[in-house]
């Protein structure tokens, strides 16, 4: 199993962490989003991947991209422990959550997107770093009032073992914070994220322990 990632990529960070809690082990292939011009964008790598982004999993000869769709094959491909909720109204709160995440949030802070905004739109370096904070503090608002209000919320996102949101929360919690956006009126959030930091598999997903950290 052959994981294409990248150390401070939010979505790599997710397979990192999915990969941890269910014991596997894997190759990392680092690919690198900036130097030579982005990696990712090489003919190589688009071969892999069409999109061009990270991560990419290979397994069994086969080649699986966007983290969700991965995390997803992970479950069904090794059960044990599960990432989703036995009960279809708990898989698609879980879900709900972790979209949340990856398709409000994430998307319009990715890298590409803060490349675009100050190559082509010319914004300032302060300017790009308020848009982040912006929708960060937005999203992860909206997320800590569905955590907040929901008896389903223990310390984790759902109940009281990591799963799915789980995989996604502390990686966007990590960016946040590296973007200096203010986090205090999310404790729920905040206690999340500090019971997941306890454990190994999310402790060794860390992007400052992996192999290409810099």
């Amino acid at each position: 199993m052959k994981l294409y990632t990248y150390f401070r990529s939010s979505a790599a960070y997710r397979v990192r962490i999915a990969l941890n809690l269910k014991g596997l082990a894997w190759e990392v292939v680092p690919v690198h989003l900036v130097k030579d011009g982005g990696q990712h964008r090489k003919p190589d790598y688009l071969a892999l991947n069409p999109a061009g982004l990270v991560p990419a999993l290979e397994d069994d000869g086969q080649v699986f991209t966007q983290s969700l769709a991965i995390i997803e094959y992970l479950d069904e491909t090794h059960r044990e422990p599960p990432l989703l909720p036995a009960d279809a109204a708990g898989r698609a709160r879980v879900r709900a959550l972790a979209q949340a995440i990856a398709c409000d949030i994430h998307p319009i802070n990715n890298l590409r997107v803060l490349q675009y905004l100050k190559r082509e739109l010319g914004v300032s370096d302060e300017q790009k770093d308020a848009w982040y904070r912006h929708w960060c503090e937005l999203g992860l608002a909206a997320v800590e009032a569905m955590l907040a209000g929901d008896a389903r919320t223990g310390r984790f996102c759902h109940g009281d073992a990591p799963g799915l949101a789980d995989c996604c929360l502390v990686p966007q919690v990590f960016n946040a914070r590296r973007f200096g956006a203010k986090l205090d009126a999310m404790p729920t959030v905040l206690h999340i994220v500090d019971a997941c930091e306890m454990l190994d598999a999310f402790r060794l997903a860390a992007p400052g322990v992996q192999p290409d950290a810099e």
